[in-house]
């Protein structure tokens, strides 16, 4: 079974946004890890589907929230690389590529 593996930069996106949503409305932030979650899944089941960003990367939207799950697909892990605001700093996130 393929495994999805969170980069720590990636986990620490996640939980400040969640804790972000939390703080504009009580159960929001639940509700934006849930949809992390569900989009997780659905990359675990077809990680070959979402469109290339880069080379080995690739982008899958989170839906009613403006955040991509950016990651890799190796034999059997999926490397969440980062999950990135769509309309914040492109491309803030190259230098994980590398570590």
């Amino acid at each position: 079974m393929i495994a999805a593996i969170f980069l720590p930069p990636a986990e620490d996106e996640m939980i400040a946004a969640a804790q972000y949503y939390e703080q504009q409305s009580v159960g929001l932030g639940s509700e934006f890890l849930n949809e992390v979650e569900r989009t997780v899944a659905a990359i675990l089941v077809h990680p070959e589907a979402a469109p290339r960003v880069k080379k080995k990367l690739r982008r899958r939207l989170l839906k009613r929230f403006p955040f991509g799950i950016l990651y890799s697909v190796a034999a059997d892990e999926v490397v969440i690389v980062a999950l990135m605001h769509l309309q914040r700093r492109p491309g803030y996130w190259e230098g994980r590529l590398h570590s």
